[in-house]
């Protein structure tokens, strides 16, 4: 592989969202009049876009409770979703390994960009990354490659030439449609067997273990 970047999913692959997310949700779930979501629903929701959230939790379609969903969610978010969110042990040590290889690094995520940065910044990690792409950069969202397509522009690299990691079957996909490779990060809600016909190059137990995959290959 003539490797120049990795390109990262953020929540679940770089971070622990869980406790953001249930909050965040509830939240708005409760301000839009339905019932609470349990946590590990939440938690395999959290890959999508805000109204396939709504759809997946409660089977509603209709674009003004869609909108008033995200709108009780982004309001809660700018408020919690950072201090609520850490990242997982070993991602800042691994992440600046790669850097001091010589490779670039991204986050190609459905969170808002914004939020990413703000994130990073409470975990002393806002320079390790050269690009981040978030939900507000792109029209269309994973497992659409228009997010991926926007980083690889950024950094000015052609799909074979970067690696995307994530957590969930969605990046799978979004990297199928790209054409760049995949390595898969147990540290999500997703099982082995969701990733079956899906191209990649390992299943991985968390980020931590990436810069030793590297050197194997």
């Amino acid at each position: 592989m003539d490797l120049r970047a990795i390109l990262f999913d953020f929540d679940f692959t770089l971070a622990d969202s869980t406790a953001g997310a249930v909050e965040c949700v509830n939240h708005a779930l409760l301000a839009c009049g339905f019932p609470a979501a349990e946590r590990e629903a939440i938690r395999r929701s959290v890959a999508w876009p805000l109204p396939e959230v709504l759809a997946r939790l409660t089977g509603a379609l209709d674009d003004a409770a869609a909108a008033a969903f995200a709108q009780a969610f982004i309001a809660r978010a700018d408020e919690v979703m950072a201090p609520l969110t850490t990242l997982f042990p070993g991602v800042v040590p691994a992440v600046s390994e790669l850097r001091d290889r010589g490779l670039k690094t991204g986050i190609v995520s459905t969170k808002f960009r914004y939020r990413i940065q703000a994130i990073l910044a409470n975990h002393g990690a806002g320079e390790l990354f050269d690009v981040i792409v978030g939900g507000e950069d792109v029209r269309q969202h994973k497992p659409h490659p228009e997010s991926l397509q926007r980083a690889l522009a950024r950094l000015e690299l052609l799909p074979p030439e970067a690696l995307y990691v994530g957590d969930h079957p969605v990046d799978a996909q979004a990297a199928e449609a790209t054409g760049v490779p995949f390595v898969i990060v147990r540290s999500g809600v997703a099982r082995d067997d969701e990733f079956t016909i899906l191209p990649r190059l390992a299943i991985l137990e968390n980020v931590a273990d990436l810069p030793a995959f590297l050197k194997s290959l």
